[in-house]
């Protein structure tokens, strides 16, 4: 029998696990402060949730026990 790895809370709480296995980013950085000078195009643009490339994904599956 194998062992069971308990997964890394602070991990858990920043990432998703998507249906087809991706993950995403639950909050993007560069929204919390220092807004005045980004332009609203950007500021809309880091709105939105994004995916990991491969080599990120594979270090932050490990770290949620996937």
């Amino acid at each position: 029998m194998g062992k069971k790895f308990k997964s890394k809370k602070s991990v858990s709480k920043r990432f998703k696990v998507t249906g087809t296995g991706k993950i995403k980013v639950k909050k993007n950085s560069g929204r919390a402060h220092l807004l005045g000078h980004k332009t609203p195009k950007r500021k809309r643009q880091l709105k939105g949730r994004v995916t990991l490339g491969k080599t990120q994904e594979h270090a932050v599956k490990r770290m949620l026990g996937i």
